[in-house]
């Protein structure tokens, strides 16, 4: 073996320990530029993900607030049944107490008012 080819061995043997032994540092240079050219469009996506989870937040806290003012409007039907009988018995009462001062605008006024019963349920 001659000594130009022990020298390009050596030179070659040489050179793949160098990369070998710097392959991490190369590795690690990768990382840290991909990291760096990453991190800005991460960062937004982070925050754009922040503001559409407080979006969704306040919409959900939305549809429950509607939901339950739903149920309890679903609940108060039998207030709201009962209010509508007493408003048909209130308009019933008036026109009894209209037909009654009609009657007695035609027969002689007396003292005394008519009596009827308010709280008669019909």
């Amino acid at each position: 073996v001659e000594a130009a080819e022990v020298q390009e061995i050596t030179d070659k043997f040489t050179e793949s320990m160098y990369v070998l032994a710097n392959e991490p540092s190369v590795a690690l240079y990768r990382l840290q530029e991909h990291v760096r050219r990453s991190l800005p469009e991460l960062a937004q996506h982070k925050s754009d993900m922040q503001s559409w989870e407080e979006q969704s937040q306040g919409a959900i806290y939305t549809v429950e607030y509607a939901c339950s003012a739903i149920k309890n409007m679903t609940d108060s039907s039998v207030y709201f049944k009962s209010i509508d009988n007493l408003l048909k018995h209130a308009i019933a009462m008036k026109d009894q107490l209209n037909a009654a001062q009609g009657r007695s605008e035609k027969t002689p006024k007396c003292p005394c008012p008519p009596r009827t019963v308010l709280n008669a349920r019909p």
